[in-house]
């Protein structure tokens, strides 16, 4: 699925030398989030678009990076609500990148197909269909049924009970951003499923 870009990343000609630094020090945490090894892109895409507002960028960086690689949560729980979230707000950018950070930290590929299907699939085991029905809950309704707040909470510390909506509203906002502006997806990254036929 492809979109015109509305709002082109920036070249790397039209960056100040701040932005520069900014965007050339996200390389190596996104490589360290594909598993590893040489950095060899430069800076995503969506990066590169939020550079349109230097202000917000340097911050945005700071937030991203403890959430994404200082969060509390275990990695692959955090990639399993981040892949929800996707999956829920049809975001072609978010799926795409998240896959390959969900390979990473160990996500098989048949439970990232089954991420589409949601928490009722059979094969979940209760702590991740937990997190997938939280991350359903969150796109739904902006909250937690008592049930699912108080299975969370037998199962998750405080800290971890606060980044559960943290990563869910943070990957919904960056797919809002994504498809408002038109992000193109870096190539050769997967692309998000087709939703399921009834």
């Amino acid at each position: 699925m492809s979109q015109r870009s509305r709002l082109r990343p920036l070249a790397p000609e039209e960056w100040n030398e701040r932005t520069r630094e900014l965007l050339g020090g996200s390389v190596a945490p996104v490589s360290e989030l594909e598993g590893g090894g040489e950095a060899s892109g430069g800076p995503l895409n969506i990066l590169r678009t939020i550079a349109h507002h230097p202000r917000l960028l340097e911050p945005f960086l700071g937030f991203a990076a403890t959430l994404a690689m200082g969060g509390t949560l275990p990695r692959r729980a955090s990639e399993l609500l981040a892949l929800r979230a996707a999956w829920n707000c049809r975001s072609a950018f978010e799926w795409g990148h998240h896959v390959i950070y969900g390979r990473a930290v160990g996500l098989a590929e048949e439970e990232i197909r089954r991420i589409a299907e949601g928490p009722a699939h059979p094969a979940w085991s209760d702590e991740d269909r937990l997190l997938l029905r939280a991350a359903d809950e969150l796109h739904a309704g902006q909250d937690l049924c008592e049930a699912t707040w108080t299975a969370l909470s037998q199962r998750w510390e405080s800290a971890q009970l606060l980044e559960i909506p943290f990563v869910v509203g943070h990957y919904t906002m960056l797919s809002m951003v994504a498809k408002a502006t038109g992000v193109p997806l870096e190539p050769g990254l997967p692309e998000l499923p087709e939703l399921p036929s009834r």
